[in-house]
């Protein structure tokens, strides 16, 4: 089995004469919470735009589980189980929590088609749906109305959908964006214990969450990808402390 799950090599976008990633090659193990930091501008949101295939590149490779997947629309990438939380999941307000994820559980087994289809009769799709709500807390509220739910419990039923359709890797864009500080400490905890069943590639601005989830973190600057390490190795850069983490390096 190869060392690593998800990989890029030289993956680059352009706008004009704006090179927004430049020749970004990094890897996610199996397992292995990897995360993306930098500068605003430097090109995150577009680098995990092109993993998900939201965003075709200009010159580079994606792989997924040993096979080129760089053509592949989002959809294709989704149920080879390449999913991204947070931006493109969709919620359907007149839905509970439970038939959401039972949707998600059904989007990435069946053909479009066959949604319609009584959802909750599904037992082996409720299943998967409950586990997925369990390993977030919301099951609980399953029986809510998705249009019901405070911001912090969307962004968990965001996760609890993603989890349903059952992937091999995980793409987080600012999961934490807008929550107070105790609901951005109960994601710290789930993603904790996601670690090590899911492979996940996160993108996060909160450094504190950073340092105490990641195994390795890559610094992006202007579309580059400067240095790779261990939170250790990050944060006690000379270079990155001075031009990104500051003060916060220090703690």
């Amino acid at each position: 089995m190869s060392e690593f799950l998800l990989k890029t090599e030289s993956l680059t976008k352009r706008y004009g004469g704006l090179l927004v990633t430049d020749a970004v090659s990094i890897d996610v193990r199996p397992g292995e919470l990897h995360a993306i930091i930098g500068p605003n501008g430097a090109g995150k949101t577009t680098l995990i735009n092109q993993l998900s295939g939201e965003l075709r590149a200009d010159s580079g490779e994606v792989q997924f589980m040993n096979k080129r997947i760089t053509a592949l629309p989002i959809h294709e990438r989704a149920r080879k189980g390449l999913l991204r939380s947070y931006q493109i999941t969709s919620i359907f307000e007149g839905f509970t929590v439970l038939e959401n994820t039972v949707f998600a559980a059904m989007g990435a087994k069946e053909h479009a088609f066959r949604f319609w289809k009584p959802m909750l009769g599904r037992e082996d799709l409720v299943a998967i749906a409950r586990e997925a709500l369990g390993v977030t807390t919301m099951l609980p509220r399953a029986d809510v109305l998705a249009a019901e739910l405070a911001y912090g419990e969307r962004r968990q039923l965001e996760l609890a959908m993603a989890l349903a359709a059952q992937p091999k890797a995980l793409l987080l864009d600012e999961p934490m964006a807008g929550m107070s500080v105790q609901e951005s400490a109960g994601v710290v905890e789930l993603l904790k214990r996601l670690k090590g069943t899911y492979s996940i590639l996160l993108i996060e601005h909160d450094m504190d969450a950073v340092f105490a989830l990641a195994d390795r973190i890559t610094v992006l600057v202007y579309g580059k990808a400067v240095i790779s390490g261990t939170p250790d190795e990050i944060r006690n850069n000379p270079e990155v402390r001075a031009v990104y983490l500051g003060d916060e390096a220090k703690a």
